[in-house]
């Protein structure tokens, strides 16, 4: 059965007040230049690490890690599978079975890469281990590809040392940018001595923070059908949909203490399409202007990007909107709740009308 492609675009506008959510090397907020003017711009490493941590209150079956001791943690899940292993007789089998699979380790047992694994592979990989004699490279490879988490499920996996280890990711995250113009600000910060002596009004530390506030454009998509090559059938929707919810509730942690900037979207819109993904940063490549706030007009210039679309590529399936301002595209929802039902329900309608004879 020839099944068609469906894709999920995620559109987002999110007001961030004065922040540094993503810092480059000099400590400053990230930037960019589109349009001819100098953007903020929070990376999509940035953000799917933020998601990566909303990931860890999901069911222990979609949890997976990035980590160079992946050895160990094969080690420890050998030793609670059997007691009766010691952990240095663990660890040097935890070695064998990353050998075989064709994974380097060091003298210290860590790969030279971070590796992203799941818990489900480290446990099938301990229980393999302990039941076989022999290590099969192809037996440990199905091994490393089944039981996926969501993260590597939606985000993959590359495997310098054996690429038939790689995980061709599901989803894609694009770099935040503002919809308008930025201009960079600095917090001069003094901080006093609880303890000083009262004949020293001095500052004990001095410095200054580089922030910025901004509109940002938000985009990811999920290609549905990668999704459940790489997850199962079973489980990929409710995948879909932790992936839709982290992506809208989740945020790069940078400065968050010092300026406390958790906002929430102002405008998602969610599209189900069968023909290509389509990111409408263009929508802002004139830079916004305005003394007015930028949301609403942002709003304007990025639905009409979605209608402008419509001359290159195919109608979408369906396109859900949730926004605290007057929309003019898709089916509106009152909330959150009600947008992932639509998407859920959306899904199980286009794979309900599939031939199965096709």
């Amino acid at each position: 059965m020839t099944q068609a492609n469906l894709y999920l675009d995620i559109h987002v506008l999110q007001t961030v007040p004065s922040s540094n959510l993503n810092r480059d090397d000099t400590g400053a907020p990230k930037t960019a230049q589109y349009g001819g003017v100098t953007r903020a711009r929070v990376s999509s490493q940035a953000w799917k690490h933020a998601m990566r941590e909303d990931f860890k209150a999901l069911p222990a079956a979609l949890q997976g890690t990035r980590t160079k001791d992946a050895a160990r943690l094969l080690a420890e899940a050998i030793q609670a599978q059997a007691e009766t292993f010691g952990e240095d007789e663990a660890k040097d089998l935890a070695a064998a079975v990353f050998a075989a699979a064709g994974v380097k380790l060091d003298k210290n047992l860590q790969t030279g890469a971070l590796l992203l694994i799941s818990r489900g592979q480290l446990v099938k990989l301990a229980t393999y281990a302990l039941t076989h004699d022999t290590l099969d490279k192809k037996e440990l490879k199905v091994v490393l590809k089944g039981d996926q988490s969501l993260d590597l499920a939606l985000f993959g996996r590359m495997v310098a040392d054996n690429p038939e280890l790689n995980v061709e990711g599901s989803a894609q995250v694009a770099h935040a940018l503002s919809t308008h113009e930025i201009i960079p600000e600095f917090d001069y910060f003094t901080a006093m001595d609880d303890e000083q002596p009262e004949d020293n009004a001095g500052a004990a530390m001095l410095g200054t923070v580089e922030f910025n506030s901004a509109t940002l454009y938000r985009y990811a998509n999920l290609n549905y059908r990668e999704l459940v090559a790489n997850l199962g059938a079973a489980t990929a929707t409710k995948g879909a949909l932790a992936f839709i919810k982290a992506f809208l509730l989740s945020m790069p942690s940078g400065k968050q203490n010092s300026f406390a900037n958790k906002t929430l979207p102002s405008y998602v819109s969610v599209t189900l399409r069968q023909d290509t993904p389509v990111n409408l940063v263009a929508a802002f490549e004139q830079p916004i202007t305005t003394r007015d706030g930028y949301v609403e007009k942002s709003v304007v210039a990025l639905e009409k990007a979605y209608q402008d679309a419509q001359q290159f590529v195919e109608a979408p399936l369906a396109t859900f909107v949730l926004a605290t301002t007057d929309t003019t595209v898709g089916t509106r929802v009152a909330n959150l709740d009600a947008l992932l039902t639509q998407v859920s329900e959306g899904l199980s309608q286009v794979t309900a009308d599939e031939d199965p004879n096709a």
